[in-house]
């Protein structure tokens, strides 16, 4: 093993708490001189704010080593020469999508492209019906899911994130998403290309069965499911294998000491 991929939620903090263990892990990892980016399917933040916030736990990174949806959904729209968005995103986020040409906000009709992220509680039978709305209008219109994560943890408790909207979405219009984030295998691939190693010889370590464990797998890396975060013991019992699965983020090190000697 060669590089990690570390998510955030789940693995390294839990909203705004720091899980035991993180910060000494990712220190482990930067002395070692492993290579390592942060992952995440966050849209409801910015890279600054994400930097900032591993910060105050005592995690230190630089923007261009955490990879968003909203950075792969912009290079992917900018590589479509694509116009005409409709943007469902946090406005913290919006700096990401700088430079491409988005309708009026609270349009209708008139999208070329519906980019759904987490609006958290904003989300309302008004804004879900508005993205419908645009989708219908237009039955070329593209729709794009900032990742599918299903619900995240947050200070009040569980939240539903992108995955469900971008379902419902679908469902009323027949119009399957694009993904562009976790679980999707170019979201991985562009991490994989970042740190410049075989996708074999990397680890995606994360808390989410289906988006970090199936992803990363289907994109040829190695999951380490932790049981942290959204874990659940019935995880562990469908058809997703993990090549790992350790307590925390605490005994990563251990554990790759050791694997790593044993081959």
């Amino acid at each position: 093993m060669q590089g990690i991929l570390f998510d955030l939620d789940g693995v390294l903090y839990n909203a705004e708490e720091p899980i035991d263990g993180a910060a000494e892990t990712v220190r482990w990892a930067q002395t070692k001189h492993v290579a390592h980016l942060f992952v995440t399917n966050t849209t409801s933040r910015g890279r600054e704010a994400l930097v900032e916030k591993l910060s105050r736990f005592g995690i230190r990174a630089e923007r261009h080593q955490i990879l968003t949806p909203c950075i792969a959904a912009a290079e992917w729209l900018k590589t479509h020469n694509a116009d005409k968005l409709a943007l469902f995103v946090n406005p913290k986020t919006r700096v990401e999508f700088e430079g491409l040409a988005c309708v009026p906000e609270g349009a209708e009709t008139g999208a070329n492209y519906v980019v759904i992220g987490d609006l958290g509680e904003a989300w309302d039978f008004h804004t879900l019906n508005r993205a419908f709305r645009l989708l219908h209008s237009n039955r070329n219109a593209v729709l794009i899911a900032l990742g599918m994560t299903r619900f995240w943890h947050a200070e009040d408790g569980i939240r539903l994130d992108v995955g469900p909207f971008a379902a419902a979405l679908e469902r009323a219009t027949g119009r399957k998403p694009i993904i562009l984030g976790k679980p999707s295998k170019p979201f991985f691939q562009a991490a994989v290309d970042q740190l410049g190693l075989p996708a074999s010889s990397i680890i995606m370590v994360g808390d989410d069965i289906e988006t970090d464990i199936a992803g990363g797998q289907q994109a040829g890396l190695k999951g380490v499911l932790l049981r942290t975060g959204k874990f659940r013991p019935s995880d562990l019992e469908g058809e997703i294998k993990p090549y790992a699965v350790l307590n925390s983020i605490r005994d990563l090190p251990d554990w790759w000491e050791k694997h790593n000697t044993q081959k």
